[in-house]
C-alpha cells in the first residue's frame, strides 16, 4: 500500500524477494508469486505476500520516494497467537534519490544498527516482558507482519500515527503441501510433519526441553526442506505425565520405531534434534538407540541433571540441582546457570550420558552467552569421549540459550511453564541473530547428509 507523502512525491515500501536457486522450487504464494530470481512488489501490496520462515530466502525492505536525506522510522510488528503484540522499529536517513534500502543502508539506531536485510523480523521484541515468540497453529495461520514507514524519528506509535507507507507479509512455517498427521500411537503423542509426495523421506525427531507440550514450528520448517519430521512430546501434553520426574527412554525408543514404520519414511536410521533437555534426552538417544544416526544437540547436557534416565531396567542416577545457588536478576528473573553441580566432580561420574557407545555422527550447537548453563563445558567433555570424526562442534559467542531457526527474534528471558519466576536463557541479539543464521544452514546440511541413502558421510 502506498500513501502520498508530503508535496507531491508518494513513498512507497517496495519488498524484495531474493532467493536463492533452491527457493525456486517454491512458488507457495496465491494470486501470483513469481519465480524470477527477484520479485518486486510495490503498493497497491497483495495480502497474500507470503514467505517461509527458515528457507534461504532474503526478504529486503526498500523505500522510496523520500526526500533526500529523509529522516524515517522503518517497523514491523505482528500479534501473536495469545494477542501479545511484538515489533521493531529502525531509523534510517534516505539516500540522495530518497531511497532506503535495508539491504544496503546502515540502521543509525533503533532495534539494531547497521546493514541487516531482515533486520525488521529478526529483531521483534514483545511489547510486555517476558514473552518469547513462539508459533503454536504452523498449518492453519502464518504470523501477519506489518511493515510501516514514518517521518521522522519515532520512538513510539500511537493510532493517530499515520505512516507514510505501509504493507502487509504473511510468514509461514510450512511450505506448499506439507501434512500433518496427529500422533496418538500406544504411548506416543506428537504430530508427524510430512512433505509433499509419496517418499520415501528421511527421518527426523524433534524435541524440545523444559516448557513440556509440543512445539512444532521447527518440525515444519524441516518437513518443508524435505524431512518426515515427527514433533515428540514427552510431558504436559494430552495423558502424557504434568511434570518430568525422569527420562524414560523406552518411550523415545517407542516413538523412534513408530516413525521408521511410516510408509513415507526413509530408513534404517533416523536424526534426532534437540534444545535444552531436548538436547540431554537425544544425545541419550543416539547413546543406546542404534537406529539413531545423526543427532542435532543445542545448548544441552552430557550427563542427567534433575531426572534419571530409565532404559530396560537399567538406571543412570540424576545430579540433583543446587537451586540454593540461584540468582535473581534486575528485573527479578531467575539465573540458573549456577545451579549446576560442576560435571567434573567424580560424584558426578555415574550420571554421564554414555556418549562413547554413540555409533552416529554428533552436531553439537552452543551459545558462549547461554545462561541456563555451562553448554559449551557440556559438549567438550561430551566430545572428549567420542572419536575426532564422530562429531562437530559450532560455538557461537555472544549467542544465548534459545537457538532457533533464522527469524526467530532473541528471547533472553521468558515466562517458563512451572518456574514460579521468568527465567533468564541469555544471549545478544546481534550475535545471537547471526548464530542463528548460519547454525540452521549447518544443521540442515548435516541432517542433509548424514540421513542420505549413503549413510557414510564423515564431518
Amino acid at each position: 500500500l502506498s500513501v502520498p507523502g508530503a508535496g507531491l512525491r508518494t513513498t512507497q515500501i517496495y519488498i524484495f524477494f531474493i532467493k536463492s536457486k533452491e527457493e525456486l522450487l517454491w512458488p507457495r504464494l496465491q494470486g501470483g508469486f513469481c519465480t524470477s530470481g527477484l520479485t518486486e512488489h510495490r503498493g497497491p501490496l497483495p495480502l497474500g505476500l507470503h514467505f517461509l520462515w527458515g528457507r534461504p530466502c532474503m526478504v529486503q525492505v526498500v523505500v522510496s520516494g523520500l526526500a533526500p536525506s529523509q529522516l524515517v522510522t522503518l517497523r514491523a510488528w505482528l500479534t501473536d497467537e495469545h494477542g501479545e503484540r511484538f515489533q521493531a522499529r529502525a531509523f534510517y536517513r534516505s539516500d540522495e534519490e530518497g531511497t532506503v534500502d535495508a539491504g544496503r543502508h546502515a540502521a543509525l539506531g533503533g532495534n539494531y544498527t547497521g546493514v541487516w536485510p531482515m533486520g525488521l523480523f529478526w529483531f521483534l521484541q514483545p511489547d510486555s516482558l517476558f514473552k518469547r515468540l513462539v508459533k503454536r497453529d504452523v498449518m492453519g495461520s502464518p504470523f501477519l507482519v506489518h511493515l510501516e514507514v514514518f517521518d521522522g524519528l519515532r520512538l513510539v506509535s500511537g493510532q493517530q500515527d499515520n505512516p507514510l507507507a505501509a504493507c502487509t507479509a504473511e510468514r509461514w512455517y510450512v511450505g506448499p503441501g506439507v501434512q500433518r498427521v496427529p500422533i496418538r500411537e500406544g504411548r506416543v503423542r506428537g504430530a508427524l510433519l510430512l512433505p509433499p509426495g509419496p517418499g520415501p523421506f528421511p527421518a527426523v525427531i524433534d524435541l524440545f526441553g523444559g516448557a513440556g507440550g509440543l512445539i512444532e514450528f521447527r518440525a515444519g520448517l524441516l518437513a518443508s526442506r524435505g524431512f518426515a519430521v515427527l514433533a515428540l512430546a514427552f510431558f504436559a501434553y494430552e495423558d502424557l505425565p504434568k511434570g518430568l520426574t525422569q527420562l524414560d527412554l523406552d518411550y523415545f525408543e517407542e516413538a523412534a520405531e513408530l516413525l521408521l514404520q511410516h510408509p513415507k519414511v526413509r530408513g534404517p536410521g533416523l536424526g534426532v534434534i534437540g534444545v535444552s533437555k531436548g538436547a540431554e534426552v537425544a544425545l541419550a538417544m543416539a547413546s543406546f538407540l542404534p537406529q539413531v544416526v545423526a543427532t542435532v544437540w543445542i545448548n544441552g547436557t552430557s550427563f542427567l541433571y534433575g531426572n534419571p534416565l530409565l532404559y530396560k531396567g537399567l538406571r543412570i542416577p540424576s545430579i540433583p540441582y543446587q537451586t540454593e545457588r540461584m540468582l535473581f536478576t534486575e528485573l527479578g528473573a531467575m539465573d540458573n546457570s549456577a545451579i549446576f553441580t560442576d560435571p567434573r566432580s567424580p560424584a558426578c561420574s555415574a550420571s554421564a550420558i554414555p556418549v562413547e557407545k554413540i555409533q552416529g555422527k554428533v552436531l553439537f550447537v552452543v551459545g558462549e552467552a547461554d545462561r541456563s548453563f555451562n553448554s559449551k563445558l557440556f559438549a567438550q567433555l561430551a566430545m572428549e569421549r567420542l572419536p575426532q570424526d564422530a562429531y562437530r562442534l559450532l560455538s557461537y559467542p555472544g549467542a544465548g540459550h534459545l537457538i532457533e531457526p533464522p527469524g526467530s527474534p532473541l528471547c533472553s528471558i521468558s515466562s517458563l511453564r512451572g518456574s514460579p519466576l521468568p527465567v533468564v536463557w541469555g544471549g545478544e541479539p546481534e550475535p545471537h541473530a547471526r548464530a542463528q543464521q548460519q547454525s540452521w544452514q549447518e544443521i540442515v546440511q548435516f541432517l542433509e547428509l548424514q540421513l542420505s541413502p549413503a549413510l557414510a558421510i564423515k564431518l
